[in-house]
Protein backbone atom coordinates (compact mmCIF):
# COMPACT_ATOMS: atom_id res chain seq x y z
CA UNK A 1 0.00 0.00 0.00
CA UNK A 2 1.33 3.43 -0.94
CA UNK A 3 2.20 5.87 1.81
CA UNK A 4 1.95 9.62 1.33
CA UNK A 5 4.65 11.86 2.71
CA UNK A 6 5.93 15.40 2.41
CA UNK A 7 8.64 16.02 -0.17
CA UNK A 8 11.73 17.39 1.55
CA UNK A 9 12.70 19.84 -1.20
CA UNK A 10 9.30 21.32 -2.14
CA UNK A 11 7.30 20.74 1.02
CA UNK A 12 4.46 19.35 -1.13
CA UNK A 13 2.68 16.12 -0.28
CA UNK A 14 3.39 13.20 -2.62
CA UNK A 15 0.80 10.81 -4.08
CA UNK A 16 2.51 7.92 -2.35
CA UNK A 17 3.51 6.28 -5.63
CA UNK A 18 7.12 5.54 -6.45
CA UNK A 19 8.65 4.32 -9.73
CA UNK A 20 12.33 3.44 -9.58
CA UNK A 21 12.70 5.91 -6.74
CA UNK A 22 10.88 8.65 -8.60
CA UNK A 23 7.91 10.05 -6.66
CA UNK A 24 4.97 12.14 -7.90
CA UNK A 25 4.00 15.41 -6.22
CA UNK A 26 0.32 15.87 -5.43
CA UNK A 27 0.12 19.47 -6.70
CA UNK A 28 -3.37 20.90 -6.95
CA UNK A 29 -4.80 21.53 -10.43
CA UNK A 30 -4.49 25.09 -11.75
CA UNK A 31 -7.46 27.28 -10.86
CA UNK A 32 -8.07 28.30 -14.47
CA UNK A 33 -8.23 24.62 -15.48
CA UNK A 34 -10.73 23.79 -12.75
CA UNK A 35 -12.97 26.74 -13.56
CA UNK A 36 -12.87 25.79 -17.24
CA UNK A 37 -13.94 22.25 -16.34
CA UNK A 38 -16.79 23.53 -14.18
CA UNK A 39 -17.92 25.89 -16.95
CA UNK A 40 -17.94 22.99 -19.45
CA UNK A 41 -20.08 20.91 -17.08
CA UNK A 42 -22.56 23.75 -16.67
CA UNK A 43 -22.61 24.37 -20.43
CA UNK A 44 -23.23 20.66 -21.11
CA UNK A 45 -26.16 20.60 -18.69
CA UNK A 46 -27.70 23.67 -20.33
CA UNK A 47 -27.18 22.14 -23.77
CA UNK A 48 -28.96 18.91 -22.87
CA UNK A 49 -31.89 20.94 -21.58
CA UNK A 50 -32.09 23.25 -24.61
CA UNK A 51 -31.39 20.75 -27.42
CA UNK A 52 -32.32 17.12 -28.21
CA UNK A 53 -29.94 14.98 -26.19
CA UNK A 54 -31.19 12.18 -23.99
CA UNK A 55 -32.20 8.91 -25.68
CA UNK A 56 -35.57 7.54 -24.63
CA UNK A 57 -37.47 4.34 -25.45
CA UNK A 58 -39.10 5.58 -28.66
CA UNK A 59 -37.08 8.68 -29.42
CA UNK A 60 -35.10 11.35 -27.62
CA UNK A 61 -35.78 14.45 -25.57
CA UNK A 62 -36.79 17.31 -27.86
CA UNK A 63 -35.13 20.13 -25.94
CA UNK A 64 -36.74 23.40 -24.87
CA UNK A 65 -35.75 25.16 -28.11
CA UNK A 66 -37.37 22.48 -30.29
CA UNK A 67 -34.34 22.43 -32.60
CA UNK A 68 -34.01 19.59 -35.14
CA UNK A 69 -31.40 19.04 -37.82
CA UNK A 70 -34.04 17.19 -39.85
CA UNK A 71 -36.33 20.18 -39.48
CA UNK A 72 -33.52 22.51 -40.54
CA UNK A 73 -32.83 20.42 -43.65
CA UNK A 74 -36.55 20.31 -44.46
CA UNK A 75 -36.75 24.09 -44.14
CA UNK A 76 -33.72 24.49 -46.43
CA UNK A 77 -35.33 22.20 -49.00
CA UNK A 78 -38.57 24.17 -48.90
CA UNK A 79 -36.60 27.41 -49.31
CA UNK A 80 -34.61 25.96 -52.23
CA UNK A 81 -37.77 24.73 -53.96
CA UNK A 82 -39.44 28.09 -53.52
CA UNK A 83 -36.48 29.89 -55.12
CA UNK A 84 -36.48 27.48 -58.09
CA UNK A 85 -40.22 27.04 -58.43
CA UNK A 86 -40.40 28.87 -61.75
CA UNK A 87 -37.54 26.85 -63.27
CA UNK A 88 -39.05 23.58 -62.02
CA UNK A 89 -42.42 24.36 -63.58
CA UNK A 90 -40.70 25.35 -66.82
CA UNK A 91 -38.62 22.15 -66.88
CA UNK A 92 -41.68 19.93 -66.29
CA UNK A 93 -43.48 21.58 -69.22
CA UNK A 94 -40.47 21.86 -71.55
CA UNK A 95 -39.94 19.87 -74.72
CA UNK A 96 -36.55 18.33 -73.93
CA UNK A 97 -35.82 17.64 -77.59
CA UNK A 98 -35.72 21.37 -78.35
CA UNK A 99 -34.17 22.64 -75.11
CA UNK A 100 -31.34 25.04 -76.09
CA UNK A 101 -28.03 24.01 -74.45
CA UNK A 102 -27.18 27.65 -73.79
CA UNK A 103 -30.40 28.44 -71.94
CA UNK A 104 -30.69 28.97 -68.18
CA UNK A 105 -33.21 26.13 -68.06
CA UNK A 106 -30.74 23.68 -69.63
CA UNK A 107 -28.00 24.74 -67.21
CA UNK A 108 -30.41 24.29 -64.29
CA UNK A 109 -31.45 20.85 -65.56
CA UNK A 110 -27.82 19.74 -65.92
CA UNK A 111 -26.93 20.99 -62.43
CA UNK A 112 -29.98 19.38 -60.82
CA UNK A 113 -29.60 16.20 -62.86
CA UNK A 114 -25.95 15.93 -61.86
CA UNK A 115 -26.93 15.99 -58.19
CA UNK A 116 -29.56 13.31 -58.79
CA UNK A 117 -27.07 11.19 -60.75
CA UNK A 118 -24.40 11.34 -58.06
CA UNK A 119 -26.92 10.44 -55.37
CA UNK A 120 -28.82 7.69 -57.20
CA UNK A 121 -26.92 6.44 -60.26
CA UNK A 122 -23.19 6.71 -59.51
CA UNK A 123 -23.19 3.53 -57.41
CA UNK A 124 -23.45 1.51 -60.64
CA UNK A 125 -22.36 3.86 -63.43
CA UNK A 126 -19.58 5.55 -61.43
CA UNK A 127 -19.35 9.15 -60.26
CA UNK A 128 -17.98 10.12 -63.67
CA UNK A 129 -20.54 7.97 -65.55
CA UNK A 130 -17.77 5.89 -67.14
CA UNK A 131 -19.50 2.69 -66.07
CA UNK A 132 -17.97 -0.59 -64.92
CA UNK A 133 -18.17 -4.27 -65.85
CA UNK A 134 -21.87 -4.92 -66.39
CA UNK A 135 -22.81 -1.24 -66.12
CA UNK A 136 -22.84 0.88 -69.32
CA UNK A 137 -20.47 3.73 -69.98
CA UNK A 138 -22.66 6.81 -70.46
CA UNK A 139 -19.88 8.96 -71.91
CA UNK A 140 -19.51 7.23 -75.27
CA UNK A 141 -21.98 7.04 -78.16
CA UNK A 142 -22.68 3.32 -77.80
CA UNK A 143 -26.30 2.88 -76.66
CA UNK A 144 -28.26 -0.31 -76.10
CA UNK A 145 -31.67 1.34 -76.21
CA UNK A 146 -30.93 4.61 -78.00
CA UNK A 147 -29.11 7.74 -76.90
CA UNK A 148 -31.47 10.53 -77.93
CA UNK A 149 -33.10 12.45 -75.10
CA UNK A 150 -36.46 10.71 -75.48
CA UNK A 151 -34.97 7.21 -75.30
CA UNK A 152 -32.72 8.16 -72.39
CA UNK A 153 -35.72 9.54 -70.52
CA UNK A 154 -37.76 6.39 -71.25
CA UNK A 155 -34.96 4.12 -70.02
CA UNK A 156 -34.54 6.11 -66.81
CA UNK A 157 -38.29 6.27 -66.20
CA UNK A 158 -39.10 2.61 -66.76
CA UNK A 159 -35.76 0.89 -66.19
CA UNK A 160 -34.48 -2.33 -67.70
CA UNK A 161 -35.69 -5.91 -67.04
CA UNK A 162 -37.15 -5.06 -63.65
CA UNK A 163 -40.33 -6.62 -62.26
CA UNK A 164 -41.93 -3.41 -61.03
CA UNK A 165 -42.71 -1.57 -64.28
CA UNK A 166 -44.65 -3.20 -67.11
CA UNK A 167 -43.12 -0.72 -69.57
CA UNK A 168 -39.52 -1.55 -68.59
CA UNK A 169 -37.04 -2.17 -71.39
CA UNK A 170 -36.85 -5.91 -71.91
CA UNK A 171 -34.62 -8.23 -73.85
CA UNK A 172 -33.32 -11.68 -73.02
CA UNK A 173 -30.49 -13.56 -74.63
CA UNK A 174 -30.77 -17.36 -74.60
CA UNK A 175 -28.18 -19.32 -72.66
CA UNK A 176 -26.58 -21.10 -75.59
CA UNK A 177 -24.81 -23.50 -73.27
CA UNK A 178 -28.10 -25.41 -73.34
CA UNK A 179 -28.27 -25.26 -77.16
CA UNK A 180 -24.75 -25.38 -78.59
CA UNK A 181 -22.03 -27.93 -78.12
CA UNK A 182 -18.80 -26.69 -76.58
CA UNK A 183 -17.00 -26.55 -79.93
CA UNK A 184 -19.92 -24.59 -81.43
CA UNK A 185 -19.69 -22.02 -78.65
CA UNK A 186 -15.96 -21.73 -79.34
CA UNK A 187 -16.70 -21.15 -83.03
CA UNK A 188 -19.33 -18.46 -82.36
CA UNK A 189 -16.97 -16.71 -79.93
CA UNK A 190 -14.24 -16.71 -82.59
CA UNK A 191 -16.61 -15.18 -85.12
CA UNK A 192 -17.76 -12.47 -82.68
CA UNK A 193 -14.12 -11.70 -81.89
CA UNK A 194 -13.40 -11.41 -85.63
CA UNK A 195 -15.97 -8.59 -85.96
CA UNK A 196 -13.75 -6.14 -84.08
CA UNK A 197 -10.29 -7.70 -84.24
CA UNK A 198 -7.76 -8.62 -86.93
CA UNK A 199 -6.37 -11.52 -84.91
CA UNK A 200 -8.60 -14.58 -85.18
CA UNK A 201 -8.77 -18.12 -86.53
CA UNK A 202 -10.27 -17.74 -90.02
CA UNK A 203 -11.52 -21.32 -90.37
CA UNK A 204 -13.09 -21.39 -86.91
CA UNK A 205 -14.65 -17.97 -87.44
CA UNK A 206 -16.20 -19.21 -90.70
CA UNK A 207 -17.90 -22.05 -88.85
CA UNK A 208 -19.04 -19.59 -86.20
CA UNK A 209 -20.46 -17.19 -88.80
CA UNK A 210 -22.92 -19.82 -89.98
CA UNK A 211 -24.07 -20.51 -86.42
CA UNK A 212 -24.28 -16.77 -85.80
CA UNK A 213 -26.47 -16.17 -88.86
CA UNK A 214 -28.82 -18.99 -87.89
CA UNK A 215 -29.12 -18.17 -84.18
CA UNK A 216 -27.89 -14.66 -83.35
CA UNK A 217 -28.47 -12.45 -86.39
CA UNK A 218 -32.20 -12.06 -85.67
CA UNK A 219 -31.27 -9.67 -82.84
CA UNK A 220 -27.70 -8.59 -83.53
CA UNK A 221 -28.02 -8.34 -87.32
CA UNK A 222 -26.13 -10.21 -90.02
CA UNK A 223 -23.04 -8.04 -89.49
CA UNK A 224 -23.35 -7.94 -85.71
CA UNK A 225 -24.18 -4.22 -85.59
CA UNK A 226 -26.97 -4.69 -83.07
CA UNK A 227 -30.49 -3.30 -82.87
CA UNK A 228 -31.47 -0.55 -80.42
CA UNK A 229 -35.15 -1.43 -80.79
CA UNK A 230 -34.36 -4.80 -79.19
CA UNK A 231 -31.59 -3.67 -76.87
CA UNK A 232 -29.16 -5.91 -78.77
CA UNK A 233 -25.58 -4.59 -78.51
CA UNK A 234 -23.31 -3.78 -81.41
CA UNK A 235 -20.69 -6.55 -81.49
CA UNK A 236 -18.44 -4.91 -84.07
CA UNK A 237 -17.35 -1.73 -82.29
CA UNK A 238 -15.00 -3.27 -79.67
CA UNK A 239 -17.09 -1.72 -76.88
CA UNK A 240 -18.02 -4.41 -74.37
CA UNK A 241 -20.33 -4.34 -71.39
CA UNK A 242 -18.91 -7.44 -69.71
CA UNK A 243 -15.60 -7.82 -71.54
CA UNK A 244 -14.41 -8.79 -75.03
CA UNK A 245 -11.76 -11.41 -74.31
CA UNK A 246 -12.61 -14.91 -75.47
CA UNK A 247 -13.16 -16.33 -71.99
CA UNK A 248 -15.67 -13.60 -71.13
CA UNK A 249 -17.38 -13.92 -74.52
CA UNK A 250 -17.66 -17.67 -73.98
CA UNK A 251 -19.22 -17.03 -70.56
CA UNK A 252 -21.72 -14.63 -72.12
CA UNK A 253 -22.67 -16.99 -74.93
CA UNK A 254 -22.90 -20.00 -72.60
CA UNK A 255 -24.88 -18.50 -69.72
CA UNK A 256 -26.21 -15.19 -71.17
CA UNK A 257 -26.49 -11.93 -69.18
CA UNK A 258 -29.47 -10.35 -67.49
CA UNK A 259 -28.65 -6.91 -66.11
CA UNK A 260 -31.41 -5.05 -64.28
CA UNK A 261 -32.01 -1.31 -63.83
CA UNK A 262 -34.66 0.10 -61.48
CA UNK A 263 -37.63 2.08 -62.78
CA UNK A 264 -36.59 5.48 -61.52
CA UNK A 265 -39.93 6.97 -62.48
CA UNK A 266 -41.30 5.14 -59.44
CA UNK A 267 -38.69 6.60 -57.12
CA UNK A 268 -37.93 10.09 -58.43
CA UNK A 269 -40.16 13.05 -59.12
CA UNK A 270 -40.99 13.91 -62.72
CA UNK A 271 -38.73 16.95 -62.63
CA UNK A 272 -35.81 14.89 -61.31
CA UNK A 273 -36.27 12.27 -64.04
CA UNK A 274 -36.27 14.98 -66.68
CA UNK A 275 -33.28 16.71 -65.13
CA UNK A 276 -31.15 13.56 -64.93
CA UNK A 277 -32.15 12.71 -68.50
CA UNK A 278 -30.81 16.08 -69.67
CA UNK A 279 -27.66 15.53 -67.59
CA UNK A 280 -26.94 12.09 -69.08
CA UNK A 281 -27.64 13.33 -72.59
CA UNK A 282 -25.26 16.25 -72.05
CA UNK A 283 -22.36 14.07 -70.88
CA UNK A 284 -21.09 13.81 -74.44
CA UNK A 285 -22.49 10.59 -75.83
CA UNK A 286 -26.08 11.73 -76.31
CA UNK A 287 -27.43 11.34 -79.84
Amino acid sequence: MSERKIDDETGVETTGHSWDGIEELNNPLPRWWLWTLYACIVWAMCYTIAYPAWPMISGATQGMLGFSTRGQVAADIVDHEAKNEALVAELVAADLTTLPPSSDLHRYAVARGGSVFRAQCSQCHGSGAAGAVGYPNLLDNDWLWGGDIENISATITHGVRNDTDLDARYSEMPAYGDIFAEEEIEAVVEFVASLSSTEFDTDLAQVGSELFLDNCAACHGDEGLGDQMLGAPNLADAIWLYGGDRDTLAETVTNARFGVMPAWGQRLSDVDVRAVSVYVHALGGGE
